[in-house]
């Protein structure tokens, strides 16, 4: 008989080993993101992973013997403490004592959160006693609101209990105290985020409008209170029912948006950045083409900000009446039939006004923009315009009375600085106008905005006003100077509201919104001049900024075609300041002193042009024989001879003293005419700023890749060129002048100038640059720019000018330098604009002989440039 095969004993799986553990908390994980895509309610969620943790963190504390601990207690603080937890979201936990740990328990202690971090949770943790709770509590208002949230999960209940105690006793944080200290955060807060829920990356959690707000309103009715969940304080009178369900509808929609972005990340974030938003729009169901999904969702989400937003701010003012004033309110001032101040807070006099006369809806903003004592809207009638909003069944334009009211409103001087602001914020301003309601919310798909339409729009308006402010004439000092003495400001206010309302309608927003601005002012009984002014405006916005970005602002033609375009000084005065409020409205780092510097150029240029009459162009020889007189005084008077002076002038062709200034055109021949070996190069950088950027001068033979070289040295040293003038003298030395600002749009600072200068002479000397190439921005791979070549048609028939777009890549230009010097074209001069993850550079080229490029190397550059650039 023989023996029966023996199977190897199965080993016992150790329930609280580490792997055993860390295979639960995964498998739960990837059961709530099924759950999630399978439309269970992602409240349901988020408690259940609470739960979940609940009961992990107390079998480890079983497990490693702290139960038996006589006076140690495990609580749940901050979010975790609610009982709400995202799938990324920081477990936040007090081990809690009533007295000082000892070596022993401590040790414990570390293992129990040794364990914790293995299983790859972010745990924010605390070990204290309760007098030290109270301690931290009292000097820390965060602390503070984490204890306030305080929920025991196991250990010793009556530690816990002591603690309660003393959190509620009235000497820990008053509620008073509390609801300032609040109040002081969020504003705070907010400002971090350029106090709007419009920005295109939003953070979920700490927008104006996002979960903060609602934790906000949650933590000052428990401390004042004692209610712990949005129900009960609904239960206080301070909330209507209905209220109270758009508050939890509001959280709902904000948890699903954060739960789907965590089930994306790797890691814990809050922000809704652009490399996300598709993913996270496709995990919520979205649907459309290209970007139609994203649109959709941030729209939803957009609206939620400002509901959100809106509450907050109403129920805050409700709590600051029954928590500072002790329900006190003061007496009211009168101001009409319909409408009365009390405090700074402007109220209607009758319950349902809104409704029964919509019209008054802009009746109160005229006051707010006519009384500088009106600081906002009493919480009651705030509630009563939120209703008669969503009732109304017509937009308020189509109200005869409403119409003429907005004219008067738009003629207020102050309705820029008061009025306009709030009446985007409370849904006002999609209320009177449909085009205004299909902008609100919609996103801008590029670097380059940091807004959504609406909220950029807002803030063009406010730019605008400014314009008024003397206080502001450094920074605007052209606006400053032509705002004032614009005599129809509602036209160019008119042109602001309706210059960007046509995005994402497809079709050339300019040219529709001009429609719409046209119809609206003739529908608000302003006259057809007057109607066309707005409506060319509106047309021509993007018109001064691009002329003078991305065109050759000192090539006389281009200045005849601008002002043919403007036609008067009127028009010119509108534009710029248009366009100014415009940039300004951006992007708040986009300004800066170089822009500044260019438009003021163009502007007076064209002012010259427009006064001297289109039919008179200058004379060039005559400013080329003033630029040399001048210059040649300078160099005189520094002792140089005038044969020297005319021996190297000789050298320069005209261009050469057409476009630069007399003091650049001398600073260049001092250096030139003491530079000894004309074998090595010579480079010049300016000590002060020129046109609010550092002006970079290379003197040298010229040869094929120098171009290229430069801007490459120039890209390792973090600088980006803005502006070049390539040009080549009479017998072959280069004379180039590259405008370049630091990171922060700002000139060079002295310090570095010697360090560029002896890069910039080594890799000239040797013809090469040694450079590692960089990897893109981590925001530019969410970005596909297709790379576009075009060629512009000239009068003079001499040059090629060439537009450029394409990814804006480290190391562009040397790569278009590159292409050049392979196509054996001469560059003459670029113009090199940066708009977000778009580049937009001008060229102006011949061919080798110095001639206009002909349609076939015009086809050969094309191929070249795009098969180089498009290269990964």
């Amino acid at each position: 008989m023989t023996d029966p095969i023996s199977h190897p004993a199965t080993e016992p799986v150790d329930p609280m080993a580490p792997a055993q553990l860390r295979l639960e908390l995964d498998q739960f994980t990837a059961n709530q993101k099924a759950q999630f895509l399978a439309h269970t309610p992602v409240t349901n969620l988020v408690e259940a992973r609470s739960r979940f943790i609940d009961q992990l963190l107390e079998r480890l504390w079983q497990h490693l013997g702290l139960a038996a601990h006589p006076c140690l207690a495990l609580i749940a603080v901050g979010g975790y403490g609610r009982g709400e937890l995202h799938p990324l979201s920081d477990v936040d936990i007090l081990i809690l004592s009533q007295t000082p740990i000892d070596d022993k328990t401590g040790s414990i202690i570390s293992a129990f959160l040794t364990q914790l971090w293995d299983l790859k949770l972010d745990v924010g943790h605390s070990v204290r006693t309760i007098d030290e709770c109270i301690k931290f509590g009292l000097d820390d208002l965060t602390v503070a609101t984490n204890l306030q949230e305080s929920r025991w999960l196991c250990g010793n209940q009556d530690t816990y209990r002591q603690l309660e105690e003393r959190l509620n006793d009235g000497s820990f944080w008053p509620s008073e105290q509390f609801y300032q200290a609040k109040l002081d955060e969020q504003k705070a807060r907010h400002a971090r985020y350029h106090d709007t829920t419009y920005n295109l990356e939003p953070d979920i959690k700490s927008s104006p409008g996002g979960l903060r707000d609602i934790h906000t309103l949650s933590w000052v009715a428990r401390r004042h209170f004692g209610a712990t969940s949005l129900l009960e304080m609904s239960r206080f009178g301070f909330l209507t029912d209905a209220e109270y369900r758009e508050l939890v509808e509001c959280q709902d929609s904000l948890w699903r948006i954060r739960f789907a972005l965590h089930c994306e990340l790797r890691r814990y974030d809050n922000r809704l950045t652009f490399g996300h938003q598709a993913s996270v729009a496709e995990l919520l169901g979205y649907q459309g083409e290209g970007n139609r999904p994203v649109e959709t969702m941030m729209k939803d989400f957009y609206r939620t900000l400002r509901r959100v937003a809106e509450l907050n701010k109403m129920l805050l003012q409700l709590f600051d009446q029954a928590i500072l004033n002790k329900g006190t309110a003061p007496a009211p001032l009168v101001l009409d039939e319909d409408f009365q101040l009390r405090g700074h807070l402007i109220e209607a006099t009758k319950p349902a006004l809104f409704q029964a006369r919509p019209e008054t809806i802009l009746d109160m903003f005229l006051h707010i923009a006519r009384n500088s004592q009106i600081e906002g809207i009493a919480a009651p009638t705030l509630r009563q315009l939120r209703t008669a909003r969503r009732r109304l069944n017509r937009f308020l334009i189509e109200i005869p009375a409403a119409r003429d009211k907005f004219m008067e409103l738009v003629r207020q001087p102050n309705c820029l600085q008061r009025a306009f602001k709030l009446m985007h914020r409370h849904g006002v301003l999609s209320a009177y106008l449909p085009q205004w309601s299909q902008i609100v919310g919609q996103m801008q798909f590029d670097l380059f905005h940091v807004y959504t339409v609406d909220e950029h729009t807002v803030r063009l308006l406010k730019n605008i006003n400014k314009f008024s402010d003397p206080a502001n004439r450094d920074r605007h000092p052209i606006c400053c100077e032509v705002y004032p003495r614009v005599t129809k400001k509602e036209l160019l206010l008119l042109a602001a509201i309706f210059h960007d309302i046509a995005k994402g309608r497809g079709g050339d927003h300019s040219e529709l919104g001009g429609v719409d601005a046209y119809e609206f002012c003739l529908q608000h009984g302003l006259s057809k001049p007057e109607a066309n002014l707005v409506k060319w405006l509106v047309n021509q916005h993007l018109l001064m900024s691009v002329t003078a970005q991305r065109r050759d602002i000192y090539d006389p033609e281009v200045i005849t075609e601008f002002a043919k375009e403007v036609r008067d000084e009127e028009r010119l005065d509108h534009l710029i300041c248009l366009t100014v409020a415009d940039i300004c409205a951006t992007n708040q780092e986009l300004w800066n002193s170089w822009k500044r510097t260019l438009l003021a150029e163009l502007y007076y240029s064209t002012q010259k042009a427009l006064r001297r009459g289109l039919e008179n162009p200058p004379d060039m020889r005559e400013r080329i024989r003033h630029n040399q007189q001048m210059a040649s005084a300078l160099l005189r008077s520094k002792g140089f001879a005038p044969r020297d002076i005319e021996v190297l002038w000789q050298r320069f062709k005209a261009d050469y003293f057409l476009r630069h200034t007399h003091k650049q055109i001398a600073w260049h021949a001092e250096a030139i005419l003491n530079h000894d070996d004309h074998s090595k190069p010579l480079i010049l950088i300016s000590q002060k700023p020129t046109r609010g950027g550092t002006e970079v001068f290379v003197y040298c033979q010229d040869k094929a890749k120098l171009f290229a070289i430069v801007v490459s040295e120039l890209d390792k040293k973090n600088l980006s060129v803005h502006d070049a003038q390539v040009m080549t003298s009479k017998d072959g030395f280069a004379l180039d002048t590259f405008m370049v600002l630091d990171p922060t749009g700002k000139a060079l600072g002295e310090s570095r100038h010697q360090t560029v200068r002896r890069a910039l002479v080594k890799a000239l000397t040797h013809m090469k640059s040694d450079r590692k190439r960089k990897r893109p921005p981590y925001k530019l791979q969410h970005f596909n720019v297709k790379t576009t070549v075009d060629f512009l048609p000239t009068k003079s028939g001499k040059k090629t000018m060439m537009e450029l777009v394409a990814l804006d890549m480290p190391g562009l230009l040397a790569r278009v330098g590159s292409v050049f010097a392979r196509q054996h074209i001469s560059l003459q001069a670029a113009k090199i604009t940066t708009i977000g993850e778009r580049a937009e550079d001008f060229f102006i080229v011949t061919n080798q002989d110095g001639e206009q490029l002909s349609d076939e190397q015009q086809a050969q550059l094309r191929d070249a440039l795009i098969e180089r650039l498009e290269k990964k």
